[in-house]
């Protein structure tokens, strides 16, 4: 069984190490448009089909990062036509991506043009991942939309995700995390190995754990 639901903040709390459990259920059917700033949250149920097709999905992200992670800095059309592939749409000629790359599902990640993805970075992308233009993603950067229930008793009943949205312009710096349900505003920065757990607004930097603002960076 899916579910979405919009929950009291007290009831799930993001795990940042992310899931024990595949995360991944293609095609984004639980949302309309952007979900920035709403409080939104996808529970898929375990042993259901909605459960199976996660699991499903999983594999054939496996396979298709497999074959992306072989191509190097050289193979950048490559590199575009395998991770249009692993979204499921085309991405523009302006993206960058520098293998490897790790990602749960990729179905339902979003990326616009003029978009910089170093190496090692890790998308869970259960819940929802949208990156405007102009974005730069430093290496070791995890995204993270997916979870499990706090409660001990409920911990393994599935999959709990909520979106991540990084708009335009915005820099988010090597080894930082950012977990589900969390908007960077436009021309924000995110410093190095920070830890994000509340959105960010627009025009600021953030860094420490958890990610703080630091100060405006507004021209």
């Amino acid at each position: 069984m899916v579910t979405l639901d919009v929950m009291p903040r007290h009831q799930y709390v993001p795990v940042l190490l992310g899931s024990s459990t595949p995360l991944a259920f293609g095609g984004r059917p639980w949302f309309i448009g952007r979900m920035a700033n709403v409080d939104r949250t996808i529970r898929i149920h375990r042993r259901t089909p909605e459960s199976a097709a996660m699991v499903a999905n999983v594999r054939r992200a496996m396979r298709l990062t497999a074959m992306l992670n072989r191509l190097t800095y050289d193979d950048a059309d490559q590199v575009r036509a395998l991770f249009s592939d692993l979204v499921g749409k085309k991405v523009d000629d302006t993206f960058s991506l520098i293998p490897p790359f790790y990602t749960t599902g990729g179905t339902d990640i979003t990326v616009g043009r003029n978009v910089f993805v170093n190496q090692n970075c890790t998308f869970y992308d259960l819940g929802g991942i949208d990156i405007a233009d102009d974005v730069m993603i430093g290496p070791n950067v995890s995204l993270i939309t997916s979870s499990h229930p706090l409660s001990p008793a409920e911990r393994r009943d599935g999959t709990i995700a909520k979106p991540i949205t990084i708009e335009r312009n915005v820099w988010i710096a090597a080894g930082a995390i950012v977990i589900g349900g969390v908007t960077i505003g436009e021309n924000s920065v995110v410093a190095a190995g920070s830890v994000v757990t509340k959105s960010v607004p627009p025009n600021t930097l953030v860094g420490g754990n958890p990610a703080r603002v630091i100060r405006s960076i507004a021209d």
